[in-house]
């Protein structure tokens, strides 16, 4: 018997979902774009345990007769092309004729189905790609798919399968994104019988966008829309202080579909060269309509991604015209201070003079008002959780090695400042950069963690949260978490919350852009994180917003106390992210570089 053989069906169906169906969020994906397809304006996706247990997703769209139906559990058949001219001119969402037999093949499948000029429906009954029954039934007219135990029979998949939580997140958010595209269309999503999302017919995209973003958005995203030669683009853009700290809050549709597209998302970042800090992402909705012809979908087998013809041209269109709205109507402040990325400054915000309270007292002196500084470092107390491991770096005392892996914190002589942004020293034979920023953020994380209850400072007007649908799920989830590290957050109506408090060495103006720096991780790593790696994250971030910034200009007096504090801590060598405070250059190295050492001469 030679070695090369065709495999069986089944096998071959169960290659073709590892290539479709990532996940139960790729199921729900391909069954509500079929329906979408089909015409339909109401669609219901009912989710049990994320996914794992069922997913049924329910449509009033034009349905198939019996004959259809029977065909379209097979590979590669398919109502959507007709010809190899189709293939590069779709205009349709689904098209590849592998979705249903996909799905079917790794899961206990039912399809039931009616078309709209027939008085009865029809029922397939698929478990692990075997037909098990097809029969007439009674039915609505539309479509109702059910899949039942996704990965039933390819346990190495369904290992591989995220918590309850973290599954609903994606099936989540690739509802709000389906549905964003498509507003004179109604969703309801609903998970072990609670409705989630409810998004009935919009009157208008903007509408949609309001469910979707939430209330924050509001006056603060800007519309544009051009129209030339094949190529028509619309859409919103928010202003250059609307950020997230990631690329999820942008919405890219090329012909109605749903795409993450590089080219597209290069130029809206591209566009806000010397608006955005580093790590900062705007929030876009986009549309681009070109003809089809002139537009690949083919190239990824979920059709998330396309390749255009003229890909420079729809590049420059979109950069030009996103730039063009963000600069259009910006007040003189504004454009006046317009900032590099990376520098941390928003434009229009200043860096704020550091506190008293945080990291100097201030006391009156006879001949004026002078910093005197304070060691501001609290006593160790049980961690509320364990640190994270690194390397103990020896602290006042310790010598600086060949290597530069120890410094004498206490004998350390501050030169000066570098670009408003690293604190020069001396001491010995050596020279060290301290950066400021990551150096407090150090300062500030290790005060938090060591202490399990925080002393939190109420705020006299409570600062308004208002989140989407999506984000207000997650934040319900969290507030109780949140109080142990000293952030009280209530709900407020439905997708509205209020920060009642914040921990005493956090800017309260920060606490707004700190949830929501939070939420955005978590969407990014799954919501499902034990409760200690969940506080670690926040106290991260909030000692990230606390910390003085770099471009901020600090006396000798400043430095000096910013150096104590450093040496005090139990771990000063790296910030909570893990890149370091400080670097250090021997004088034997130095003179390396200038050449001079062996030189005989002075």
């Amino acid at each position: 018997m030679g070695c090369v053989q065709v495999l069986p069906d089944n096998l071959i169906n169960q290659i073709a979902a590892g290539e479709i169906i990532e996940r139960p969020a790729s199921v729900v994906k391909e069954l509500v774009e079929n329906a979408i397809d089909a015409g339909a304006d109401r669609i219901g996706i009912e989710i049990e345990a994320g996914g794992k247990t069922l997913i049924r997703v329910s449509d009033n769209g034009c349905g198939m007769s019996r004959e259809d139906a029977v065909l379209a559990v097979e590979r590669h058949a398919t109502s959507k092309i007709r010809s190899e001219a189709d293939l590069f001119a779709i205009h349709t969402l689904g098209f590849r004729g592998e979705a249903l037999p996909s799905i079917a093949s790794v899961s206990k499948f039912s399809l039931i189905t009616r078309a709209q000029d027939t008085d009865c429906g029809v029922e397939i009954v698929i478990e692990g790609g075997r037909v098990v029954s097809i029969q007439d039934t009674g039915s609505a007219p539309g479509t109702l798919v059910s899949v039942n135990q996704l990965f039933f029979n390819t346990p190495a998949r369904r290992k591989f399968m995220k918590t309850a939580g973290t599954e609903m997140s994606h099936i989540a958010e690739i509802i709000n994104t389906i549905a964003l595209g498509n507003p004179g269309i109604q969703f309801k999503l609903s998970h072990n019988g609670h409705v989630i999302y409810h998004f009935s017919k919009a009157g208008s995209v903007a509408d949609r966008l309001y469910e979707i973003l939430g209330p924050a958005t509001t006056g603060r995203l800007k519309s544009f829309s051009q129209e030339q030669e094949d190529a028509k683009i619309s859409g919103w853009v928010g202003e250059p202080t609307l950020t997230r700290t990631n690329g999820r809050y942008q919405f890219i549709y090329v012909n109605g579909r749903s795409v993450r597209d590089r080219l597209i998302q290069r130029a809206i970042m591209d566009a806000f060269t010397g608006w955005l800090m580093k790590g900062q992402f705007p929030v876009a909705v986009l549309w681009l309509e070109v003809p089809a012809h002139t537009v690949d979908v083919n190239v990824h087998p979920t059709k998330s991604q396309v390749k255009f013809a003229d890909s420079q041209k729809i590049y420059s269109l979109i950069k030009g015209l996103v730039a063009k709205t963000i600069g259009h109507g910006q007040d003189a402040s504004v454009e006046a201070h317009p900032f590099k990325s990376g520098i941390g400054m928003m434009p229009g915000r200043f860096p704020a003079p550091l506190q008293a309270d945080r990291l100097f007292e201030i006391r009156e002196e006879p001949g004026g008002v002078e910093k005197q500084i304070a060691a501001a470092v609290a006593e160790p107390r049980a961690a509320a959780f364990p640190p994270p491991i690194q390397q103990s770096i020896p602290g006042a005392g310790a010598e600086i090695s060949p290597d530069g892996s120890f410094i004498p914190f206490d004998d350390l002589v501050v030169i000066g400042q570098l670009h408003e942004t690293y604190i020069l020293c001396e001491t010995g034979a050596s020279l060290v950069l301290i950066d400021q920023h990551a150096a407090h953020e150090r300062i500030v994380y290790e005060r938090l963690s060591r202490s399990p209850h925080p002393e939190t400072q109420y705020l006299l007007i409570p600062q308004s949260l208002d989140c989407s649908p999506r984000e207000a799920d997650i934040l319900l989830r969290l507030a109780p978490k949140l109080q142990t590290v000293g952030l009280e957050i209530e709900p407020f109506g439905r997708t509205t919350f209020a920060v009642l408090a914040v921990p005493a060495l956090i800017d309260a103006s920060e606490a707004e852009r700190i949830v929501r720096e939070l939420i955005d991780r978590l969407l990014d790593t799954g919501n499902d994180a034990a409760e200690p790696t969940i506080l670690d994250a926040c106290i991260k971030v909030m000692a990230c917003h606390s910390a003085i910034r770099a471009n901020q200009k600090l006396s000798r007096d400043e430095m000096q106390s910013l150096i104590r504090q450093l040496g005090k801590c139990e771990f000063p060598a790296r910030c909570p992210h893990g890149r370091p405070t400080w670097i250090a250059m021997g004088q034997r190295e130095i003179e390396k570089k200038f050449g001079r050492l062996g030189s005989i001469s002075g």
